[in-house]
């Protein structure tokens, strides 16, 4: 059993690799391509089945669009996808595998926020991600 041992290591790491790869090309946190494929096509209805009852939701009472915002905790590793698509935190993911339970340091969470607009039909009109506090993670990554 275990000479077998690095056998699965390197499957394990080979897997990790295509897994990282795919996750790459997706170009960004999963949320930025749901909304962006969903403009003019997602309900609010839709929306709430995938991220529950929104954070806070204005809808005007004379008509016009609705405002929906989430919050939402994204690490380092996430956001990365943004910047530079690519393996990034793969090498990381593939040690932290094969490296002891509970070492290296955790993860920093950011809080971003997600304001849909939604036309008078409930359909997605437009999005945008910010941070919930700008400048946040630039203060910190300078630290």
């Amino acid at each position: 059993m275990t000479r077998d041992l690095p056998a699965v290591r390197a499957i394990v790491c080979g897997l990790v690799m295509a897994v990282a790869m795919m996750a790459a090309a997706c170009g960004g946190p999963w949320r930025d391509i749901y909304f962006k494929n969903g403009v003019d096509r997602l309900t609010q209805e839709d929306v709430r089945e995938q991220f529950g009852a929104p954070h806070t939701a204005k809808t005007p009472a004379l008509g016009g669009d609705s405002v929906w915002t989430y919050r939402v905790p994204m690490g380092d590793k996430e956001l990365e996808s943004i910047a530079a698509p690519g393996l990034s935190g793969a090498g990381e993911s593939v040690s932290a595998l094969m490296g002891k339970p509970g070492e290296g340091p955790k993860p920093t969470l950011y809080c971003y926020r997600y304001t849909l607009a939604f036309n008078e039909q409930k359909i997605l009109k437009s999005w945008k991600r910010e941070e919930c506090v700008p400048g946040t993670r630039e203060t910190l990554m300078a630290k």
